[in-house]
Order: structure tokens, then sequence, then C-alpha cells
């Protein structure tokens, strides 16, 4: 395996069950959070280009607030959550009561609240990781921004784009006490990382 493009359907299977276990413990730990039922759908695993993972999951100008996680250790990579403007508006609703959020605007209290979101949303994926591969991931401090889509999604194109030409996605759609809204998350393991992972697995 030398890029993303070599995986096979087995590969595909499960990543996709890491995604929904991982899932599984995010909408706990959402719940938790914010005070109110959290649903996460089966996420989708989609491998796609640079360029259509920017048209599929969002429009370039678009600001949008976004959760990096570096991993490092057994996986090296990162996980990169995007939040766009009707996500933030619901969980800081939830979480601080109903109130008007627009990202251009985020004040410290909400900046931190939407970190932690997208810090419990990536530590759901790594445990999924580690309970099944038996792996140990590191993680640096998740760093916040808020720009627009299509610089936010250049930060793994510049950083990884040696693994090839696609990076992988996992789309899930949340519902936040009734409220149903698409979430988009970018997990980008080196090439590397995931053969590590499918060998622990005993998966060729």
């Amino acid at each position: 395996m030398k890029k993303f493009e070599d995986l096979k359907d087995v590969h595909i299977d499960v990543l996709t069950e890491i995604g929904n276990i991982g899932s599984g413990n995010a909408s706990t730990a959402l719940s938790a959070m914010v005070g109110c039922e959290v649903v996460i759908s089966m996420p989708e695993v989609k491998f796609l280009s640079f360029q259509e993972a920017i048209e599929k999951n969002g429009c370039p100008e678009e600001t949008v607030a976004a959760v990096l996680v570096r991993l490092k250790d057994d996986v090296e990579g990162m996980i990169l959550m995007t939040i766009e403007q009707e996500f933030a508006q619901a969980v800081l609703s939830a979480f601080f009561g109903e109130r008007t959020v627009t990202l251009d605007t985020l004040n410290e209290d909400e900046i931190s609240a939407l970190t932690e979101i997208g810090n419990i949303m990536s530590h759901s994926y790594i445990t999924a990781i580690t309970s099944l591969a038996g792996l140990a991931i590191g993680v640096e401090t998740p760093s916040f921004t808020i720009d627009m889509f299509g610089a936010v999604m250049s930060v793994p194109v510049i950083e990884f784009g040696e693994i090839g030409e696609q990076l992988m996605c996992i789309d899930k759609v949340i519902e936040l006490d009734g409220i149903k809204m698409k979430s988009n998350m970018l997990l980008i393991p080196t090439v590397e990382s995931l053969k590590n992972m499918f060998e622990r697995l005993g998966i060729e």
C-alpha cells in the first residue's frame, strides 16, 4: 500500500466500522456536554481528490470554523473538523442558551466550547482506533481557526500532499435536539500509519 487509492473494500469496511464506533463515543460525550440528546448517523467514508473534497463539502468562499488535531506516535497525521454556521448556532445555543451566533464575532467562551467539541469528536475516533487495533496514538493540543473553507482545506494539502491525490472524508449527519445538520471531518493518517493499523488487525 503506497497511497489511499490502493485501499480495498475490506479496508473501507474497517474504516467505516471505526467511524461507527467513534460516532457512538462522540454522541455520548456531546450529549453530556450540551445537555440534550445527540444522535450521529452511521458515517460514510469516502476518498475524494482535494478539489472534490472542497466542492462536495462546502463553498470555497464560505466562512467556517475549524478544529485541527495532529496525531503522533503509532498513527501520524491529522484530524480536521469544519464547523459551519448552522452547527455552531445549534451547539452554542444548546450549551449557553438561545443566542444569535455568527462565526466572525465569536467570543472566547464560544471559541473554547467549539474547540472542545472538535476535540471530543476527534478523540472519539482516536479511541475507536486504539480499542480495535491496540495502537498508541498521541495528540497535540487542538488548534482553532476561522477562515474561508478553501483556505482551511489547504492545510492538509500542504502538509500531507505526499500521501497521494485523495483525502479520507468521514461524512456524518448529527441530530442535535431534533435538528439535523451535516458535519464534515477529515481523517488524514499517513499511508504508513494505515499499514501499521491494518497489520495489527491482521488485514492485508
